[in-house]
């Protein structure tokens, strides 16, 4: 999805940063910078938010899709469970990092592509690297309400956005099981959307985004602010958690540029 949208957005004449893991944006997409980073890395995601901070003093809009499915537990070069350090930490460290830019823009925006709306799962308080009873869902699911509870809990002067866009016929199926990478890909034909349609919202969230501080859309649906998947007293002990981790993993930030 961050594809499509980063081309889409690139057409209209956006001057557009994609940030992927591969070596290149194949086929390239005119008018995108694209910076090569393993975002499950505290160190280089601190280095993409310095050369971003360097290059483009002001970010407009932060759209954060990253993730990746893993059927056996992983661990980052930091020692971090994989699916935490990147759909969920990542997009802490860039929303975070990345907040002097965003409140230089008239108008900011942060679209955190999750599964907001979904209440199963939560985060393992005792345990978030999920060193004991790892499965691919309990990862992805920790991860999806961690992200629930980094939109609750933002302050910057950007509109957060968490948006679930549902079921969607895009990602790496490849990590997973065999029969249940068959039964989606089935699942998949009938059910579900386009990537076009997914992303179609967000260009317009870019150019008007709304009015509220913190707004949650599930395939449609604007959510009530007091669902309890967005507790803003677990949105402070997560950011709690959080710092706490980063002070034991991450080497010290490069500097910004102001």
């Amino acid at each position: 999805m961050g594809r499509a949208l980063a081309v889409q957005l690139a057409r209209r004449g956006d001057t557009v940063v994609a940030i992927g893991s591969r070596a290149s944006l194949e086929p390239e997409v005119p008018g995108t910078t694209y910076l090569q980073a393993d975002l499950s890395s505290v160190a280089e995601n601190q280095r993409v938010i310095a050369e971003i901070g360097s290059r483009w003093p002001v970010v407009d809009a932060l759209l954060l899709f990253a993730n990746r499915t893993s059927r056996h537990r992983a661990e980052t070069v930091d020692g971090l469970e994989g699916t935490f350090a990147l759909y969920y930490l990542s997009r802490y460290l860039l929303g975070h990092g990345l907040a002097p830019q965003l409140d230089r823009a008239a108008h900011p925006v942060i679209v955190n592509v999750a599964g907001v709306g979904v209440t199963r799962g939560g985060v393992r308080w005792d345990d978030p690297q999920l060193t004991r009873d790892y499965s691919v869902i309990t990862a992805q699911l920790q991860a999806g309400r961690a992200n629930d509870l980094l939109g609750a809990g933002f302050s910057g002067k950007a509109r957060y956005i968490l948006y679930h866009p549902g079921f969607t016929r895009s990602g790496n199926l490849s990590p997973l099981p065999l029969l249940v990478r068959t039964g989606i890909k089935v699942l998949a034909r009938f059910a579900a959307q386009p990537i076009a349609d997914a992303i179609r919202p967000i260009p317009g969230w870019i150019d008007h985004p709304p009015a509220a501080q913190l707004t949650a859309i599930d395939r449609g649906r604007e959510l009530p602010p007091d669902l309890p998947t967005l507790d803003p007293v677990a949105a402070r002990r997560l950011a709690e958690l959080t710092a706490t981790m980063l002070r034991d993993v991450a080497p010290p930030a490069p500097e910004r540029c102001p």
